[in-house]
């Protein structure tokens, strides 16, 4: 049967997105402060960049926070399917708690050197080529515990 197939490509859509969005408003943050950083003088510019730089930081943290709660979901939904495919997954959730910890003990853009910014682009977009591979499985191989069962676990409570 193909009925999980239209959620498997919805899900694929839905996850791409928020990672190419989450990049992208990441990205143009980043810019908008180091254009803003670089004029700056005086005191007003200081305390504008320091709320852009802490909005910035929240929204690093609010998406890396959704991407491993979705990470989470998929790890306990594909039980059963080939561990080199569960390996990649759980490789992915351990990377995004990696990002999300970095973004958590982060300050300030000082604290989160160029290197990581740049870093976390390359491993998301290893993330996103995971995904992938995982769903062009499962367009194939559909356990069966889905036709039967919910597509998600439910999200534990925290």
């Amino acid at each position: 049967s193909d009925l999980p197939l239209p959620q498997i490509e919805v899900f694929k859509q839905g996850f791409n997105q928020k990672l190419q969005e989450g990049q992208k408003k990441l990205h143009q943050m980043w810019l908008d402060w180091s254009r803003k950083s670089s004029e700056a003088s005086g005191d007003e510019s200081s305390v504008e960049l320091e709320e852009m730089e802490s909005l910035a930081l929240l929204m690093a943290r609010g998406i890396t926070q959704q991407l491993q709660i979705t990470c989470c979901k998929i790890v306990s939904a594909i039980k059963g399917l080939p561990s080199s495919l569960q390996d990649k997954v759980k490789e992915s959730l351990g990377t995004v708690e990696e990002l999300r910890a970095s973004f958590l003990a982060a300050n300030s853009f000082q604290d989160l050197s160029s290197s990581v910014l740049t870093q976390s682009q390359g491993k998301l977009a290893v993330i996103q080529k995971y995904m992938e591979e995982l769903l062009d499985y499962l367009k194939n191989n559909i356990p069966l515990s889905w036709l039967v069962g919910p597509f998600c676990p439910r999200e534990e409570e925290e």
